[in-house]
């Protein structure tokens, strides 16, 4: 019985785990859609820095998408990979 309940708290947590780890993804979807949204006001304003600024701002985003792939990755470890590491143990 102590085992059954162990492997129910070590599931539950890593559901738990990878759910907050998969909400990673909301904050660069924000971000990413507020700085194209300031890049268009820039072009729109100085039609001549459009190439600098859609460089800056593609850069940017990549650098910002980072953030949700690790999150997304780290979901992924805790759903498949961490419940067998750690129901291997008992």
């Amino acid at each position: 019985m102590e085992i059954l309940t162990a492997k129910a708290i070590i599931m539950a947590g890593c559901a738990v785990g990878a759910g907050l780890a998969l909400i990673a993804g909301i904050g660069p979807g924000i971000g990413e859609g507020y700085a194209v949204g300031k890049a268009c006001e820039a072009i729109g304003r100085q039609p001549e820095c459009k190439s600098s600024v859609t460089s800056t701002m593609i850069l940017g985003c990549a650098i910002a998408e980072t953030t949700g792939i690790y999150g997304f990755v780290t979901g992924l470890l805790l759903m498949f990979l961490a419940p067998n590491l750690f129901l291997g143990k008992l």
